[in-house]
């Protein structure tokens, strides 16, 4: 077993041994006390879901819009033709273009958190699958990122708009804002996603739906969260 450093003790030693789950509001609480980074460093959840992901009637996708943001500086990228070019621009688009910048992710060029697109766009995006994929930058209607009201979405973004995908082994991992947030705002965060997760839970999913719920800033312990709290 790995040794521990003299911060890591520190933060695990904050935390109660016979505590399996805190109250969401504590465990906001103390995921600032045990985090001891010299940045802001973002706060995530991970919960776990009794799905099958495998299947497609278990798939749980969706996007919520945070009331506090995520503390990121989001930037987006707008593929649009040039009558949305302005449009995009004034929501606060921080790239703007089409074929230039379609020319870019050919050689490589992804410094981009959020792609969004037009309808007609797509069909020139189906040969980018292979780069935009992996990252999960490919616009998908599902998300908002595919849109005619590109202005809306750009603006939904930049105020926190994330959208969660549960990965391969049943969970959902996503970032829920910063330690310099107060407890209360990381708290309200994190209840929006779950609240959202839960009106998505599939008919074909069976049992408790939510297995577990973890809270954990970057590099930081994971902190059980009691789920009958939220």
């Amino acid at each position: 077993m790995a040794k521990l450093t003299k911060k890591q003790k520190v933060a695990t030693s904050k935390l109660d041994t016979n505590t399996l789950t805190y109250a969401l509001i504590d465990a906001a609480k103390l995921v600032k006390d045990i985090t001891s980074v010299n940045f802001d460093a973002t706060v995530d959840i991970a919960v776990r879901l009794a799905v099958d992901p495998r299947k497609a009637d278990q798939m749980v996708r969706g996007v919520v819009s945070l009331p506090h943001g995520t503390g990121k500086d989001v930037k987006v990228l707008a593929l649009v033709t040039p009558d949305k070019e302005a449009e995009a621009k004034e929501a606060g688009a921080d790239y703007v273009g089409l074929d230039d910048y379609l020319q870019k992710i050919k050689e490589g060029w992804t410094d981009v958190d959020v792609i969004v697109t037009m309808p007609s766009v797509m069909g020139k995006l189906g040969p980018f699958g292979r780069i935009l994929g992996p990252r999960g930058l490919m616009p998908n209607p599902k998300t908002g990122t595919v849109t005619m009201e590109i202005g809306k979405a750009v603006i939904a973004i930049k105020a926190g708009k994330i959208d969660f995908k549960v990965d391969k082994t049943g969970i959902i991992h996503a970032g829920i804002g910063k330690v310099s947030f107060d407890a209360d705002k990381i708290a309200e965060n994190a209840k929006e996603l779950i609240q959202t997760i839960k009106k998505l839970k599939p008919a074909a999913a069976k049992g408790d739906y939510m297995k577990s719920i973890y809270i954990s800033s970057t590099m930081s312990p994971s902190i059980g969260v009691d789920i009958k709290s939220i």
